[in-house]
């Protein structure tokens, strides 16, 4: 069993609670969907070992930290937790660490305020608009994507909740199609999700997504920046071969996107939870892009 603290803090006008372990230079963690705080474990004890505090909060929406009610879960509004967590935790910079939905925070903080990002790890969440062609034009991601279309009906909480959460397992089974230990994590993802307005609030990030009505109107332009600038923060992009959520095709070109030090790394016979299938590979490639 890892051992680790948890904490919490206001950030962005929201209660975060998180875990932590270690002391030193601020390593934030964002899980995505469907995800948990818990997921950075290994990083957690890894990473500390190497003197930094590793910090994973409970993003917006995933009990125990604040569900918001009626509130936006746009890509500028997780950027800007992002950056006030970092100011939260008592830091004037931090390395990034985001996965999925994280990714995506991750890649909005870092156009938000890159003077607060020392360097940015995105992890199996393209950035750039391969993704949204690929759903015109790419059959294969057509298919992965589904369920993204689902969430967008009036089944879809229902739908998640249904036998004991039995879609959780399916995503996971055709995300990270070799990985072969993930029942207990999976269990207890499962866990946050059954915590009062967590589901409907995983659901609302897909929402959003597709829908700008739903955006806030005074983030207007900053969410267009988003799309628009590069990057101008040191980024190291991971991402599994056998990634069966988002194709590891939609990675190419993805580089022009960035204006300063880019690294991809592709890991094999890998899917798309990448630090928990396949941690002892992932920490190391992330520890000598840090050091």
């Amino acid at each position: 069993m890892i051992s680790y603290t948890t904490g919490s803090v206001m950030a962005n006008g929201l209660r975060f609670s998180y875990i932590e372990q270690g002391e030193g230079e601020l390593i934030l963690c964002l899980h995505g969907f469907p995800d948990h705080a818990l997921s950075f474990q290994q990083q957690l004890q890894d990473f500390s070992r190497q003197g930094y505090r590793v910090v994973a909060p409970y993003m917006r929406g995933y009990a125990p930290t604040e569900v918001p009610q009626g509130g936006s879960f746009q890509t500028a509004v997780l950027g800007q937790d992002a950056i006030a967590l970092i100011e939260a935790l008592g830091y004037k910079t931090a390395v990034v660490i985001g996965h999925d939905w994280g990714a995506a925070a991750a890649y909005a903080a870092s156009v938000i305020a890159p003077e607060k990002i020392r360097k940015l790890i995105a992890v199996g969440t393209p950035r750039g608009g391969a993704f949204r062609s690929a759903l015109i034009d790419n059959p294969q991601q057509m298919q992965r994507s589904w369920y993204m279309f689902y969430f967008q009906t009036m089944m879809a909480t229902m739908g998640l909740e249904c036998n004991n959460y039995a879609l959780i397992d399916e995503l996971y089974r055709s995300w990270s199609p070799t990985w072969r230990n993930g029942a207990a994590h999976i269990a207890g993802v499962k866990e946050t999700l059954k915590q009062p307005g967590v589901t409907a609030a995983a659901v609302q990030h897909y929402r959003h997504l597709f829908n700008p009505s739903a955006h806030l109107p005074e983030l207007a332009s900053l969410q267009q920046q988003l799309a628009n600038v590069k990057i101008a923060v040191p980024t190291l992009y991971i991402h599994g071969e056998k990634d069966g959520c988002l194709g590891v095709e939609l990675t190419e070109g993805m580089e022009t996107l960035f204006g300063s030090e880019f690294r991809k790394v592709v890991i094999p016979e890998t899917g798309h939870f990448v630090h928990l299938e396949q941690p002892e590979t992932f920490n190391r490639i992330v520890l000598e892009f840090l050091q």
